[in-house]
């Protein structure tokens, strides 16, 4: 069915990383497989990939197979080497190591990430034309009922107290997971209006575009 409800989705926050294990090169393909040295990925892992392609920098990714001296990203198609250059594929990876829940999720709306167009016109065409410019910037403003004695509340906390860029993971009902990495807002303090439930709200500016699979 091409319409569905994200209505039972589970949501949860990066609590833990792995140390960074140093990828010293990246190959184009359909695939990316990253050299690493002495590695304990398995598959399955969501890793963040530090990287020299700004294409592919901080962006989240399951690892698809692995070896103690590589891993192959899932979905990772680097085989345009304009998008990822030759030898510049380099950097870290670093493993996702506890993910804390987080319940009670109200909403979850995703704003920005629009196609940005410039508008050109020329001396000797009558019309104008629009060329794609990328996107715009990108966050998410979750809003969640309102529970101090839950964990993810300081974990959420600790995220914005050091902005450090950390994942989000939504795995919808299909059981499809959404990868998002950015930098966290959170604030405890609750809305209060009579009749309805107090909820706290956490915004997540963006560092990286969604990596999402289909199972």
């Amino acid at each position: 069915m091409a319409v569905s409800v994200p209505n039972n989705s589970n949501f949860s926050v990066a609590t833990t990383y792995g140390a960074a294990i140093t990828v010293s090169a990246a190959t184009n393909a359909s695939e990316a497989v990253l050299t690493t040295v002495a590695n304990t990925f398995a598959v399955g892992d969501i890793v963040e990939f530090t990287t020299g392609w700004l294409n592919a920098n901080l962006r989240l990714f399951r690892v698809k197979a692995a070896t103690s001296t590589s891993v192959t990203l899932e979905g990772l198609n680097t085989t345009s080497t304009t998008m990822f250059p030759v030898g510049n594929g380099g950097g870290s990876l670093r493993k996702i190591m506890t993910w804390t829940t987080i319940p009670f999720m109200k909403e979850f709306p995703v704003t920005g990430g629009d196609p940005k167009y410039n508008t050109e016109e020329f001396l000797d065409f009558p019309d104008e034309i629009q060329m794609f410019n990328g996107f715009s910037a990108a966050s998410i403003a979750m809003s969640i009922a309102d529970d101090p004695s839950l964990p993810h509340n300081a974990v959420l906390q600790a995220a914005t107290d050091t902005q450090a860029v950390t994942a989000i993971r939504v795995v919808l009902p299909s059981g499809a997971p959404l990868l998002y990495n950015g930098v966290l807002g959170f604030n405890p303090s609750p809305t209060l209006v009579k009749g309805q439930g107090m909820v706290v709200k956490c915004g997540v500016a963006l560092r990286s575009r969604v990596n999402r699979y289909a199972s």
